[in-house]
C-alpha cells in the first residue's frame, strides 16, 4: 500500500490549521482514548479473575515484549514508512480487542487469554509506538514539528481524563467484555483518520536499498550515540523516566494511604499533575517554539525534581496538589520539549528508531521498576524514596546542561 504524498504547497501552514495535521491528531486521540479504556478493562477483568499478585502480573507483562522489541520496531517503521506501519499495527491492536471482548461475552476463559492479550499488545505496541512518533515529520515542515508535538501532548492529556471514565461507563454497562468492545471501537475509529493522512516522500537513498534490518539498527544507534545532541538527550530522557515513573504510580498510591488522602485524595493530585502538564502542551501547542529550547528543557527538570522529593512532605493536600501542579508543569515543559528537539533534530530517514530508543525506556523498562519502588518504600518508607527519584531526575537535568549541543539547541522559527 503506497503511502499518500504531500502535494507541494504554496506555502507554510500552521499546524493547528493544517487539515491533515489534524486528522493526525484526531486519529491519534481515537487511539489513545482506545489505550485508556484497553488498559482499564485489563485491569479489572484481571483483578476480578484472579488474585491480586497474579492481576498486577497480567497488567505488568505487557511490557516485556514491548521493551524487546520496540528498538527492532523502530527499524520496521523506518524501513516500510511510518504511515503503513501505523495503519497495519492499529488494524491488529483493533482485530485482537474485539476479538477478546466476543470470546468474554460468550464464556469465562480465564486470567490465561487475559496475559496472551497483554503479550500480543505490547508486542504490537513495540512497532506501533516508534512509527507514531515517526509520522509527525513526514506530515508537516520542521518549523511546525514543536507545534504538533504540543498538540499531541493535550491528545495524551485528553484521552487520560475521558478514557477511565468512558472505561468505567464500558464496564458498568456490561463488565469487561463491554469495555473491551469500546476499547477495540475507539482504536477503530482511528483507522479512516489514519488511512486519509498524507504523508512526505523522503529523499531516495540507493546505499539503503542493500542493507539489512541489523545493519539499520546498529546504523541507527551510532546516528543517535554520535549526534551532538541526541545522544545526551537520550540519556537526560532515561534518567527523568527512571526517577519519575515510579514516585507518580505506585508512590504516590503508597503516599496517599499513608497520609489518609483516599483514593479521593491521590484523585485531586494527579488531576494537579495533569493541569501542569496539559499547560506545558498547550503553551507549545500556541507559541510553536520556545528560545533557548535546550536551556529550557534542561532548566526545567531541576526545580521539577525538587518538586517531587518536596511531594511527600506536603502538610496538606491542597499543599500537595499545589506541588504537584508545579511538578507536571515543570516536567511536562520539559519532556514536551526534549520530544520536540527530537523531531526537529532528527533527519526524517531515522525518526523510527530514534522514537524507539527514547520510548524503551520510559515504555518497556521504567513500567518494571514500580515494584521495585513499592518495595523500597515498604523498605524506607516514602519520604527516602521520592528523595532518591528526584535525585536521579535532577542528575538527567544535569546532564543536559553539561552537554554543549542541548544546551545550545534551539527549535526552527
Amino acid at each position: 500500500m503506497p503511502d499518500t504524498l504531500i502535494p507541494r504547497a504554496a506555502g507554510p501552514v500552521p499546524a493547528h490549521r493544517d487539515a491533515n495535521v489534524l486528522r493526525w491528531v484526531a486519529a491519534y486521540t481515537a487511539s489513545m482514548l482506545g489505550d485508556t479504556v484497553f488498559f482499564l478493562a485489563l485491569s479489572w477483568a484481571a483483578v476480578r479473575g484472579g488474585s491480586p499478585a497474579e492481576a498486577g502480573l497480567v497488567t505488568a507483562v505487557s511490557a516485556v515484549p514491548r521493551a524487546l522489541l520496540m528498538l527492532g520496531g523502530g527499524v520496521v517503521a523506518d524501513r516500510l514508512g511510518p504511515r503503513r506501519v501505523v495503519i497495519g499495527s492499529d488494524a491488529v491492536r483493533c482485530v485482537t480487542v474485539l476479538a477478546v471482548a466476543a470470546v468474554l461475552f460468550a464464556t469465562d476463559p480465564g486470567l490465561w487469554l487475559l496475559a496472551l492479550l497483554a503479550v500480543v499488545f505490547g508486542t504490537v505496541d513495540a512497532v506501533f509506538m516508534p512509527a507514531v512518533g515517526a509520522l509527525p515529520a513526514r506530515i508537516t515542515t520542521k518549523d511546525q514539528l514543536a507545534r504538533v508535538q504540543g498538540m499531541r501532548g493535550l491528545a495524551v492529556r485528553f484521552a487520560a481524563v475521558v478514557g477511565a471514565p468512558l472505561g468505567g461507563l464500558g464496564v458498568a454497562a456490561g463488565g469487561s467484555a463491554a469495555a473491551f468492545a469500546l476499547a477495540g471501537l475507539l482504536i477503530a475509529l482511528s483507522l479512516p483518520l489514519l488511512v486519509s493522512v498524507r504523508v512526505r516522500e523522503l529523499p531516495a537513498d540507493d546505499a539503503a536499498a542493500d542493507t539489512t534490518a541489523w545493519r539499520d539498527l546498529v546504523a541507527g544507534l551510532r546516528y543517535i550515540r554520535r549526534h551532538r545532541v541526541l545522544g545526551p538527550l537520550m540519556v537526560t530522557i532515561a534518567l527523568g523516566d527512571l526517577g519519575f515513573v515510579g514516585p507518580l504510580n505506585v508512590g504516590l498510591t503508597l503516599l496517599a494511604d499513608e497520609r489518609g488522602w483516599g483514593a479521593s485524595g491521590m484523585g485531586w493530585v494527579l488531576a494537579g499533575f495533569g493541569v501542569g502538564a496539559g499547560t506545558a502542551a498547550l503553551l507549545l501547542t500556541v507559541r510553536g517554539r520556545l528560545p533557548h529550547a535546550g536551556c529550557v528543557a534542561a532548566g526545567a527538570i531541576v526545580p521539577g525534581a525538587a518538586a517531587i522529593g518536596v511531594l511527600p512532605h506536603a502538610p496538606g493536600l491542597a499543599v500537595a496538589v499545589g506541588i504537584a501542579v508545579a511538578v507536571g508543569l515543570l516536567t511536562g515543559l520539559s519532556g514536551a520539549v526534549c520530544g520536540a528537539l527530537l523531531q526537529t533534530q532528527s533527519e526524517p530517514a531515522y525518526m523510527g528508531r530514534v522514537t524507539a530508543v527514547a520510548g524503551i525506556v520510559s515504555l518497556g523498562v521504567a513500567p518494571l521498576s514500580m515494584p521495585l519502588s513499592a518495595a523500597a518504600i515498604g523498605a524506607w518508607g516514602t519520604g527516602p524514596v521520592f528523595a532518591a527519584s528526584a535525585a536521579v531526575c535532577a542528575l538527567g537535568g544535569l546532564v543536559a546542561l553539561c552537554a554543549p549541543g542541548v544546551r545550545r539547541a534551539e527549535l526552527p522559527g
